[in-house]
């Protein structure tokens, strides 16, 4: 591991907290101006998951950030003008699409990749980039088929070499139709100036860990490596060059790394109350998540519905910079489900209501309905905060 100066900065828990909280923009007046473009550059990145409750993930990160922003608007923004473009970083995510020349390292190690999980016959590649060449943007079945007739990940051929494509650097993915990516070529796509692979891997590296060193405010090794999926070894190469200052936080037993700019003013500023998506950069790192707000939270819609203990899509609850409980919602014609509601404390309970009011009117529903809660002693109160 490279050799690092001493951190000369003491952070608080409380402190890093709250450059956490700003960072993420969820501390100060939301920058409404800037919109929902604003919200991707400033977070680097926006998950994308194929759940949808109340909306899907990447329509819930602006919103949490901005309000009741239009869910068209929020697609526009994304995918008009050449603005962002998907590719692999935290998970599959939009990025800014001046972030383009940074993700070099990460499509030169897809082309040297010696083993893939399928096979793809000869000419199958070649053939994709022709059809794009002459009829794209192209969804995987208009491109000859998404799937054969086999299980999930069962991919016909085309489907294959497409996404090898995208992940070489050649195909970008710049919107989704009804949730099927379209591709385009890169030459196509990319403006000129950013369509390179210039960057060797250290200069992409140092950006990446800075940029997500920024998005973080503050954050260990584990952290600002995970936010673009590095390896640790990656962030240890370049994080002295990086920009970002070493800082010791108090109660975090690892070293630490904060955003210079952070460190200039105090974060102060109203606090959003809102629900959170469990793929929202704030949470998604669960360890973080427990160190900073003494909250453990994980996505459970992916176990067995008798080993559930929040639900399927459990949100967690954002108000006065801490989360103090979730919701599992859904939704039935224009009323908005609370099937399962979690409270910290009787604190919770207008904000919570608060917050279920918003989302509904935000995805057109005129009703909450509360199915259960955690804490029966609440309930009446929760309901009488929705009317």
């Amino acid at each position: 591991m490279t050799s690092l100066p001493s951190p000369a900065i003491d952070l608080s828990a409380d402190e890093a907290r709250r450059i956490a909280l700003r960072a993420q923009g969820f501390l100060g007046a939301p920058d409404r101006r800037s919109g929902v473009r604003g919200v991707l550059r400033h977070l680097g990145a926006v998950q994308l998951d194929t759940i949808s409750v109340l909306a899907r993930s990447h329509e819930l990160i602006p919103y949490a950030r901005l309000g009741a922003v239009g869910r068209d608007t929020v697609e526009a923004a994304y995918w008009t003008e050449t603005h962002a473009f998907e590719y692999w970083s935290h998970a599959a995510c939009i990025l800014p699409i001046e972030e383009w020349p940074h993700f070099a390292f990460r499509r030169r190690a897809y082309r040297t990749r010696p083993q893939w999980h399928h096979d793809l016959p000869s000419g199958a590649y070649d053939q994709v980039i022709k059809q794009l060449r002459a009829e794209g943007p192209l969804t995987a079945t208009e491109l000859g088929g998404a799937k054969n007739k086999g299980e999930w990940w069962d991919w016909s051929e085309s489907k294959i070499a497409v996404e090898r494509a995208l992940m070489y650097g050649e195909v970008v993915c710049t919107e989704r139709r009804s949730w099927k990516r379209v591709y385009d070529l890169a030459e196509r796509a990319v403006p000129d100036t950013l369509l390179h692979d210039d960057l060797d891997d250290a200069e992409c590296l140092r950006r990446l860990v800075r940029l997500a060193g920024e998005a973080l405010g503050v954050g260990t090794r584990a952290d600002i490596a995970d936010y673009h999926r590095l390896k640790g070894e990656q962030f240890d190469a370049v994080v002295a060059e990086s920009g970002l200052l070493p800082v010791t936080v108090q109660g975090w037993d690892k070293p630490a790394w904060a955003d210079p700019k952070a460190l200039e003013t105090t974060p102060r500023g109203r606090h959003r109350t809102t629900l959170l998506s469990p793929f929202d950069s704030l949470i998604w790192e669960r360890a973080r998540t427990e160190r900073i707000f003494g909250f453990t939270h994980r996505l459970e819609a992916y176990v067995p519905k008798p080993k559930r203990i929040h639900g399927y899509f459990a949100m967690p609850l954002l108000a006065g910079g801490r989360l103090l409980g979730r919701v599992d919602p859904a939704r039935e014609g224009s009323t908005l489900v609370a099937r399962q509601v979690s409270l910290d404390s009787p604190k919770a309970v207008a904000p919570m209501a608060q917050a279920l009011l918003e989302a509904a009117s935000w995805v057109g529903c005129d009703a909450v309905r509360v199915e259960r809660v955690d804490r029966p002693e609440l309930t009446a109160d929760l309901v009488r905060a929705l009317t």
